[in-house]
């Protein structure tokens, strides 16, 4: 597997010569704790084996913690996964995704902090009006709202994913409706995609964004059922805390250029793409949100505090949601190089420190 840590020390200089004018303070950031993710310039832990018959002891090097790194977080997703499967409600689920148009694409970048939020807000209201004027549901939806930045390719191609159960709570006369009857059918896509057009336009206005000369009168909103909807909260919890790329579907790295493996969305077979070694990194550092946006965000009934509605529910529609472990994953232990045996950890954060220069020539002597 090649490290994402790997790829930005071999092409660090160049990225910056060729794309430095367009960071910000946010890519820098990222892309100095990615460079030293897990390497001999992080800070180090201290781990100890829990073996009966060994008590060796290492210091390992600590992970930077950014969300945005592959290497990083793996736990952190799987937690979030955790908290929204505790959720589940009986009723079919189903995937919306709300597109931003190409031509409003630079728009977003420009103003990405002002734009995304539009962007999650403006998906929200678009279903919860559709859900309060339904005749079926006539109360508030609940829905677990993902913002994605890139396309699999991964290019700049903001849209936003909401998963949601066909479902909603009308508070006025206590009641919990679900929308049987067609499989497979929520709300029209047509309409969702001209609400959500003209709630992002008047957004657009209010923020005092000017809009392209161009502007798309169609819009792509897409509408599907997912079933339990645990496969889809799988998937938008993939990339949550772990960047976009993984690290095991970069196949290449030489030459002045890098591979990576993708899976084309439209055949669902595995392609592969390669770029300069500086435009992949481009690839990765541009979907960095800006600091302090919350990319996944709960509402309606299933906002976080709603627990004790959540709760009531389960008790009165008698329904136990599936158990975390089906889908879930442990934290991996730290084994012990000696024994094999999994390793404690006895202290965090221990700087690391440099070898002087006058003792690295002794070192390498030994």
């Amino acid at each position: 597997m090649i490290r994402l840590a790997t790829v930005i020390s071999a092409f660090k200089a160049d990225f910056l010569a060729q794309y430095g004018h367009r960071l910000g303070d946010d890519h820098l950031r990222a892309l100095l704790a990615m460079a030293r993710c897990r390497n001999q310039a992080s800070p180090k832990m201290q781990v100890r084996c829990e073996g009966e018959a060994c008590a060796h002891q290492m210091l390992v090097p600590h992970s930077c913690g950014h969300r945005h790194c592959p290497h990083c977080q793996h736990h952190e997703s799987q937690q979030w996964l955790e908290r929204q499967v505790r959720k589940q409600l009986p009723a079919e689920y189903f995937l919306l995704t709300f597109t931003l148009p190409a031509e409003l694409r630079a728009l977003c970048w420009a103003n990405q902090t002002a734009a995304y939020d539009l962007l999650l807000r403006a998906s929200w209201e678009t279903v919860q009006c559709f859900s309060q004027n339904d005749k079926r549901l006539k109360g508030e939806p609940g829905a677990i709202a993902v913002l994605h930045t890139h396309s699999r390719r991964l290019d700049y191609h903001p849209h936003v994913h909401l998963v949601m159960p066909a479902a909603a709570v009308d508070a006025a006369h206590k009641r919990w409706r679900t929308k049987p009857g067609r499989k497979g059918y929520l709300f029209s896509h047509k309409a969702l995609a001209k609400v959500f057009r003209a709630k992002m336009l008047a957004g657009f206005a209010v923020a005092g964004l000017k809009l392209p000369a161009r502007c798309p009168s169609q819009w792509v909103v897409d509408c599907k059922s997912v079933g339990s909807g645990a496969k889809a909260l799988v998937y938008l919890g993939r990339y949550l805390y772990r960047g976009v790329v993984r690290e095991k579907d970069i196949v290449a790295c030489g030459n002045g250029q890098v591979s990576f493996r993708f899976q084309n969305a439209r055949t669902g077979k595995a392609e592969v793409r390669t770029v300069s070694g500086a435009q992949f990194l481009w690839l990765v550092l541009q979907h960095v949100l800006p600091k302090g946006l919350r990319r996944a965000r709960n509402f309606g009934f299933l906002h976080p505090n709603c627990k004790r509605l959540i709760a009531l529910l389960h008790l009165l529609l008698k329904f136990v949601p599936p158990q975390g472990p089906a889908l879930l994953r442990p934290r991996s232990p730290i084994k012990c190089p000696c024994c094999g045996a999994a390793m404690q950890i006895v202290r965090t954060r221990i700087p690391a420190v440099p070898i002087p220069i006058s003792d690295r020539g002794q070192a390498s002597t030994m």
